[in-house]
């Protein structure tokens, strides 16, 4: 090889000296080329997972086997082999070739709750499901990082949706049904004692989130109407009651809280259901009590107007009086007695001419020799006595062989002699409880009987006959 110094004619030797360099530059190039591109790291062989728990996201039909799809998998199968820096490299690299690809934010979602970083894996999930909403892996993901965030309420929605979307997600139906159950049992326990406290707008909150968790706990619609009722809240208390009663048919106590109700509103003929049909199920005496009051209401509701306007006479007509004990003392007037009351001329276009011929014909009400009635006559304290007394000797004869307290008294008044024509009357009745005397003993026969003292009396003749007590309401 010719070497030339200060310079060569022909130029060949430079021209050589030129390409030498390029190739040394290109070669170097390449290194460094080669150096800085990202080595592909072969992927490992996963026997066993190292996260069993965590669900793979589904790859849309869209990407479907697409290189993104390719480097999803590669992502997931890091992450099942524990290589976690692998991982989120792969499923970044996915994101940032193609944002609007969900699942490789879920897979991030997945590589925060590996690292035990729940607070950085929720925005993931976050995103995945803004992206596609339906992705039960990123709900499952989003509601374990809820709960590791001491959030179980929407831990539990988002646990509810995954469910409603694959139904054979048996494990997390399982852990559905222990948070439903702990978040029920702090419901339940903050309702009771907000109740206790007085608190009913609280309780009656913490009862109803309780019911979105147990829908078809009936105990649950008992306790909660059980305050509204104690709040005054009638119309929403019997509809759970209601409520509680569809769930349980057999609940015997539910059902007569709806009768109480429904007797309070004046819904008498509902109540007298809802009595009979607690009572079907299940024998009680103060359901039964009721039954009979709201069976007497009914029938009152069903009389004449002016039968119900007694209890608020100043006074009295006889044919008030002949009513009040023909409707409330009926069965002491069996067994009539010959006479005149079928001539009475002057009660049969009146209100109460039933009960005037039924009290007619049992002697305790006596026509006039004129064979009138005259049903519109003011009663006096007298003539109280006089049906009383009557109607005393009819109580002793149903118990024969039992000596009364009031049978041969001889009570003295200080204005109403022993050989007053009322004075038997008058000492019986008051002996038996049924009249009081006025101030200083007297009786004041010729005072007009209201319609409040009728009633009492009546009342306390139906006590002596072992009736129900009278009412005209």
């Amino acid at each position: 090889m010719r070497t030339c110094r200060g310079g060569c004619s022909d130029g060949s030797t430079g021209a050589r000296y030129n390409v030498d360099l390029m190739r040394r530059l290109v070669f170097a190039s390449l290194v460094i080329v080669s150096a800085c591109a990202p080595k592909t790291i072969p992927l490992p062989v996963v026997t066993v997972p190292a996260y069993p728990d965590f669900i793979e996201p589904s790859i849309p039909p869209d990407f479907a086997g697409s290189p993104v799809a390719s480097t999803q998998k590669r992502a997931w199968t890091f992450l099942e082999a524990g290589d976690l820096r692998s991982a989120e490299r792969e499923f970044s690299m996915a994101i940032r070739v193609t944002p609007a690809f969900s699942p490789a934010e879920t897979g991030l979602g997945w590589v925060g709750l590996a690292e035990k970083d729940a607070k950085a894996a929720l925005p993931h999930f976050d995103r995945a499901l803004e992206r596609g909403p339906n992705d039960v892996s990123a709900l499952v993901g989003r509601g374990q990082a809820l709960l590791a965030l001491n959030r179980p309420n929407d831990a539990l929605a988002s646990f509810r949706s995954a469910l409603a979307l694959d139904g054979s997600l048996t494990e997390i139906r399982q852990r559905v049904d222990v948070l439903t159950f702990r978040g029920l049992e702090q419901d339940i326990a903050s309702a009771r004692a907000a109740a206790r406290a007085g608190h009913a707008e609280e309780a009656v909150q913490a009862y109803r989130t309780a019911i979105a968790s147990s829908p078809d706990s009936p105990f649950l619609y008992r306790e909660l109407a059980a305050v509204e009722r104690q709040a005054g809240n009638a119309g929403a208390a019997l509809e759970d009651y209601r409520k509680a009663a569809s769930l349980d048919p057999t609940d015997a106590r539910t059902i007569a809280q709806i009768g109480e109700l429904l007797e309070a509103s004046g819904d008498i003929e509902g109540a007298a259901k809802a009595y009979s049909d607690s009572l079907a199920i299940e024998a009680n005496a103060d359901v039964e009590k009721r039954l009979d009051e709201v069976r007497a209401k009914s029938a009152v509701a069903k009389l004449p107007d002016e039968y119900r306007a007694i209890d608020q006479a100043p006074q009295i007509s006889r044919a008030d009086l002949a009513a009040l004990i023909g409707i409330r003392l009926a069965p002491l007037l069996t067994g009539s007695r010959s006479g005149d009351e079928a001539l009475m001329t002057d009660v049969r276009a009146n209100w109460a001419a039933t009960w005037i011929l039924a009290v007619a014909r049992a002697g305790v009400m006596d026509p006039f020799a004129n064979h009138q009635f005259q049903p519109g006559t003011v009663v006096h304290r007298t003539d109280l006595a006089v049906a009383a007394a009557r109607l005393l000797g009819r109580i002793t004869a149903q118990r024969p062989g039992q000596r009364q307290t009031w049978e041969g008294a001889r009570l003295t008044f200080s204005d109403l002699s022993s050989s007053h024509l009322a004075y038997p009357a008058a000492s019986m009745a008051v002996a038996a409880g049924v009249m009081k005397t006025g101030p200083g003993d007297s009786f004041q026969a010729s005072r007009t009987v209201s319609g409040a003292d009728a009633i009492e009396a009546i009342g306390k003749l139906a006590s002596l006959a072992g009736l129900p007590a009278p009412s005209t309401r």
